[in-house]
């Protein structure tokens, strides 16, 4: 019976969602108090109802109720309760009900945060983002319903997906689709501004906490999903340019630009056209990345649907808010007036605009990469695959120009900056870096690009440091004087430089470990041994293990190098329920790498089986991850910030 409310709860939502756009668009284009306060009590009660059918949906998991359909495809009793809970989501139909959940969530919480923002700008943001939940949930209802019964339900179910049985996919989704989701409020405000003729500094203020939470939570998605294949799909590798990878990369390069755009727009009232343009594209590429992952276009260890049907609906709503937006911003962008603010070419407004279009580009050409493949095989009806060359071939020097600019652009001042004279400050920085540079040249002789990249690293750190330095005044000042002025920081200052420093980290991590890292693949017998760089690896023995759900082999590896010595436990493991095998590698490492190890399959031919080792020294791989966590925490630090929750300032004139 709960399945069947949660059902109902659905067209529930539908019926509010609808109600909500009237309601919100209509009365702010009448003025009329009433049916905007109608339309935030709509938006409470629509919430209600999704929540719900959401965690009807939930139980149906948790009680391993097999009359379900989706509950068969995605569950068994023996699994861990962690999975039957993230089963929920596990899967195409359960991820697109929480992609509503978090579509309304977003809108909810405007109503109860967004109290500076003019009840019309919010009754018509409301209203938006009533037709893009409505949408959506329309697709849940007509081609993905979470909720169907079967007549004859079996005793067992299929179990999930075992690469997804991990504690970091677990989480993975929600945190990605808040940042996915959360950028339809963002399209939401951006569409409210044009339609209210409000695109000014004041929307920017309001503006700019939302982009800010979006992109936080995405980069806290990415780095759980990088960090997930990194270590589960026992390839060695955290990031390999799969298509659903770009399709969480692009919207966050867009979401980045338009983080910087909406500074822009806010503390000098330019750039108001560009702004809407990003919102509306970081916004079409979340929906772009939901067409790829869930239409059965392409094939990922990612992908969920395989049904060219719901394809063809998600497209139609992709269309329906990608064009509709553009048609409006074409229609009303030219008459926005707040793009009067004046700025000098050598001016911190440059900088972010530079900033702005290559990442804009760096954002295009993954786009071609990604569909490319797929719109070259249904020109020619073969396969053509794009790979790592071309992205990183196309990428990496529009990145290396973007990290360049970056400490330049926080030393620049606003409309006019004396680049003599702020160029000095960075003199050290830049020296410091040169030499980092020189010392990776000479280390490694045969990887000179290297060199480049680790250089352009300590570039983005040392900028860092010195733009945190000079606000403080360390040198300048009694040093407890400067730890003074460190504790009065604003939230955003601290976390411009988590992030740029994070960013840093990351860049000389991942040049490191691209460039520098082994790998090498050997035959074990039981009691043999074999010598990788400089670890001696010895197969103790072959243990066969009984998870909740799953049958593992188990290898013992002692492991030498110089005076330490551990044991390492990968495992190849088999569900039964799920008729697959998946591999649990075993790591141990520190700051400046770690000795990684998969277990492969055993070769009988031999007489003794001789078991199958990838090894890989991934150096640091550590930084990688720990540089991406620094960004996410610089971006929650920046959403503390109580500038943003107080009153947003009046549009400034011209400059």
């Amino acid at each position: 019976m709960l399945v069947e409310i949660g059902h109902f709860s659905l067209v529930l939502v539908l019926s509010l969602s609808l109600v909500q756009a009237f309601l919100g668009l209509y009365g702010a284009s009448s003025r009329n108090i009433s049916l905007i306060n109608g339309a935030n009590r709509t938006v409470i009660l629509a919430f209600a109802a999704i929540l719900f059918a959401f965690m009807a949906l939930v139980y149906a998991h948790l009680v391993s109720d097999f009359s379900v359909k989706n509950v068969v495809e995605n569950s068994h009793t023996l699994k861990p309760l962690l999975y039957k809970i993230s089963g929920t989501w596990g899967n195409h139909e359960g991820s697109m009900l929480l992609w509503v959940l978090v579509s309304i969530g977003f809108a909810i919480a405007l109503v109860l945060r967004a109290k500076t923002l003019s009840p019309s700008l919010k009754a018509r943001a409301i209203g938006v983002q009533g037709l893009i939940s409505a949408a959506v949930v329309a697709y849940v209802i007509f081609a993905s319903n979470p909720f169907v019964r079967l007549i004859d339900p079996p005793f067992q179910g299929n179990d999930l997906n075992p690469l997804l049985q991990d504690p970091a996919l677990s989480i993975h989704p929600p945190f990605l689709y808040l940042g996915y989701v959360g950028l339809s409020l963002v399209f939401s405000l951006a569409i409210a501004a044009l339609l209210e003729g409000a695109v000014d500094a004041a929307w920017a203020r309001i503006l700019r906490p939302w982009v800010l939470a979006s992109w936080t939570f995405l980069t806290i998605g990415i780095l759980l999903g990088a960090y997930w294949a990194y270590y589960e799909l026992g390839w060695g590798g955290w990031w390999f340019w799969d298509p659903v990878e770009n399709a969480s990369f692009m919207p966050w390069l867009l979401a980045s630009a338009l983080l910087h755009s909406a500074i822009v727009t806010e503390k000098r009232g330019a750039l108001a056209s560009w702004t809407v343009l990003l919102a509306i594209l970081a916004f079409s590429l979340s929906l772009l990345g939901t067409f790829l992952v869930r239409s059965g276009v392409l094939t990922s260890v990612h992908a969920f649907a395989l049904d060219p049907k719901r394809g063809i609906f998600i497209l139609m709503i992709l269309g329906l808010f990608t064009g509709g937006g553009l048609l409006l911003y074409g229609l009303k962008g030219a008459s926005m007036g707040s793009d009067r603010g004046l700025f000098a070419i050598f001016s911190r407004e440059s900088t972010l605009v530079l900033n702005n279009l290559f990442l804009v580009v760096a954002s295009f050409t993954i786009l071609v990469g990604t569909l490319y493949p797929l719109l070259g095989e249904a020109i020619y009806g073969r396969a053509i695959s794009v790979g790592a060359p071309y992205f990183n071939a196309v990428f990496t020097p529009l990145m290396s120009i973007i990290l360049c600019i970056m400490p330049i652009a926080t030393f620049f001042t606003w409309k006019r900056a004396k680049p003599i004279e702020q160029g000095k400050k960075l003199i050290l920085s830049f020296g410091l870096a040169i030499v980092f540079g020189l010392i990776a040249a000479f280390l490694g002789k045969d990887k000179p690009m290297s060199a480049v990249g680790i250089a352009i690293g300590f570039w983005v750190i040392l900028g860092a440091i010195q733009e945190i330095s000079q606000k403080v005044g360390l040198g300048k000042i009694a040093f407890n004087q400067s730890m003074k002025r460190f504790d009065n920081l604003r939230g955003s200052n601290i976390g411009m430089f988590l992030a740029h420093f994070g960013i840093g980290i990351f860049v000389i991590g991942a040049v490191v470990q691209m460039n520098f890292s082994q790998e090498n693949t050997i035959a074990l017998g039981v009691g043999e041994s074999a010598k990788f760089g400089n670890y001696e690896v010895t197969l103790n023995q072959i243990t066969s293990e009984e998870g909740p759900n799953f049958y593992s082999d188990v290898a013992h590896i002692k492991v030498k190098t110089g005076a330490l010595n551990y044991t390492l436990k990968p495992e190849r493991r088999y569900y039964p329920a799920a008729k697959m095998p998946t591999t649990e590698v075993s790591r141990k490492g520190n700051i400046g790498g770690e000795l990684y190890i998969a277990l492969g399959e055993p070769n009988f031919t031999t007489g003794q089986p001789k078991w199958t080792l990838r090894l890989y020294y991934n150096r640091f791989i550590g930084w990688v991850f720990g540089g991406v966590l620094l960004v996410a925490i610089g971006g929650l630090f920046s959403l503390s910030d109580r500038g943003l929750r107080i009153g947003a300032p009046k549009a400034k004139g011209v400059a």
